[in-house]
């Protein structure tokens, strides 16, 4: 597919929206900001879908030809809106990555009483090590099962107590005992908290030294199946450029199928479902399995650099406050070892949330006066890698964070049509929830906390790099509530993208979409980010959140 580069276009309904909003008659029948909404358009919005999501940008992998033709068409565009480069004269922040691909012929040799078994890659378990290094081996690793693998002092939580690890490989529960009960007096109840993400096992499992750490699937407490950690873990695995070259993580990092763990504890004599139930109790303790884990790793390390792209509206009288609307521009790219379709389109995720930056930023740029504060369309790299390029800005700001104001992000836009409701993932955490309240409102439409609060889905995109540097940080969601079909039938769609199309090549354009609804709340956040950059107050977290004593130490010294 040939990609048709549109900046002159926007450049165009820019100027025309600017010159609509400077002239009388039309400040007679539109006001600027109904201007502006206008200039939110459901062609052009398809065409940058579309485009970001062809064969031709060969899914958007991070330092890829993929990515300099996706680099490249979002500087074009937001050029031709008239926008500044939003990181001095450049609109590109160069983000350091590193990137290993295991060979995928490795096989996870487990030993026990009962002899030895080969688990195979892809198939039974997936592995890879972020340390920068050629080779990494485990050999007689003892298995350790450490229950949720959760050091929690807050919920006066233990799994590691008396538990020296070292050397050793620790199996481990995904998400945490609050979903596992459903006891709203545990942890956060159903809501996973970000001790349930496995981001959190591997990091906790190197704090104790383990060797390795192995989480065992399970599709509904992990919100998603085993294909998808098939897609997301093999071929290449980037990570940021670290001074130790990442000798403090585990030497290996990976899943096991419920099926090949099931197993290991059948050959260990072990009851899994019984220690399963033991681990959801303060009182579990860790249990030797009786088993030894062997694995090599034969790995090709490539550095490279990423980008991050920024483009800038400046503001007027408070031009050194800045509000920023995000989007990770980056997907997985192509696997050449695949069969049939090798691309990873990501055209749900994440060429809708790209879309609808640039739709944002071309109807700020067609605003006849620019607002108070700054604003700034930021489109992240390598998000399906870890948040990594919103960790590296998050930790390398071009504007510093006490001088920004607030964020909104956006992942993964609503294609299935008009909603009645708007979903606020994180909902309660911020006062920013009141803006969108106050619009969606006026719109006639009604705010609602996650449906699905169990898969951790605030912990999942790049706000969160934001909100841990204590920023506070927007999450919109599309709602649940379709306009024609109602909750059960969009809940379905839902189900249906996860299960069949998530991190998979399957993700792609579908001209059968009704962008109607994303349309509607590309407009809301619109109303949200004006409101915001036109106001002097300073949106907070709410009391209780584990993201505002950052914040009030950050604002003391304004």
């Amino acid at each position: 597919m040939t990609v048709t580069r549109r900046p002159s276009l926007i450049a165009l309904a820019g100027l025309v929206a600017n010159l609509a909003v400077g002239c009388g008659p039309a400040d007679t029948a539109d006001s600027p900001l109904d201007a502006a909404l206008g200039t939110i358009s459901l062609d052009d919005y398809t065409n940058h879908i579309r485009a970001l999501s062809s064969d031709e940008f060969e899914g958007r992998g991070p330092s890829s030809p993929g990515e300099a033709k996706t680099i490249a068409y979002l500087e074009d565009a937001f050029e031709g809106m008239g926008l500044f480069p939003g990181n001095g004269d450049s609109f590109f922040q160069e983000v350091p990555l590193v990137s290993i691909t295991a060979e995928p012929d490795a096989v996870l040799e487990v030993s026990g009483r009962n002899g030895t078994v080969e688990l195979s890659y892809r198939d039974d378990y997936m592995a890879w090590t972020k340390r920068v290094r050629d080779e990494v081996e485990i050999e007689d690793s003892e298995l350790v099962f450490v229950g949720f693998g959760i050091v929690a002092p807050e919920y006066d939580w233990n799994d590691y107590k008396g538990l020296d690890v070292a050397g050793k490989t620790v199996v481990i529960l995904v998400n945490d005992p609050g979903f596992a009960t459903q006891d709203t007096a545990l942890f956060n109840g159903n809501a996973m908290t970000y001790y349930g993400r496995w981001t959190y096992k591997y990091e906790e499992a190197a704090r104790h030294g383990a060797a390795g750490a192995l989480v065992v699937h399970e599709t509904e407490p992990a919100a998603y199946p085993w294909g998808t950690v098939r897609s997301s873990w093999s071929g290449e695995q980037f990570d940021l450029v670290a001074d130790d070259d990442n000798m403090s993580r585990v030497a290996v990092e990976g899943w096991l199928t419920i099926e090949s763990a099931r197993d290991l504890f059948e050959r260990a004599g072990l009851d899994y479902d019984a220690l399963k139930a033991e681990a959801i109790t303060r009182d579990f303790e860790p249990v030797s399995m009786g088993l030894a884990a062997s694995l090599k790793l034969e790995n090709t390390v490539r550095r490279s650099t990423s980008n991050n792209v920024l483009a800038l509206l400046p503001g007027t009288d408070r031009a050194d406050e800045y509000f920023v609307y995000m989007a990770h521009w980056d997907h997985l790219g192509r696997d050449e070892s695949l069969s049939g379709d090798q691309i990873y389109n990501g055209a749900l995720d994440n060429a809708t949330g790209t879309a609808a930056l640039l739709e944002l930023a071309e109807a700020f740029a067609s605003l006849g006066e620019r607002p108070s504060r700054s604003v700034l369309f930021l489109a992240v790299t390598a998000e399906e890698q870890g948040l990594l390029g919103s960790a590296y800005y998050a930790t390398n700001p071009v504007y510093p964070p006490e001088q920004t104001v607030a964020a909104l992000n956006m992942d993964g836009m609503n294609v299935i049509g008009p909603m009645r409701d708007i979903t606020i993932i994180g909902y309660g955490n911020s006062e920013l929830d009141d803006y969108l309240a106050d619009v969606a409102q006026a719109e006639g439409r009604t705010m609602r906390p996650d449906p699905e609060a169990e898969a951790g889905y605030y912990y999942r995109s790049d706000h969160f790099n934001f909100a841990k540097a204590g920023i506070p940080a927007l999450y919109p969601d599309e709602g649940v509530d379709h306009v024609e079909h109602g909750e059960e039938w969009s809940q379905a769609r839902r189900d249906e993208y996860r299960a069949e199309r998530y991190h998979k090549p399957s993700d792609e354009f579908n001209a059968e979409w009704d962008l109607t609804g994303a349309i509607d709340d590309i407009r809301l956040y619109f109303q949200v980010g004006h409101r915001i950059a036109n106001e002097s107050a300073y949106p907070n977290w709410r009391e209780g959140t584990e993201f505002k004593a950052t914040r009030d130490a950050m604002m003391e010294g304004r």
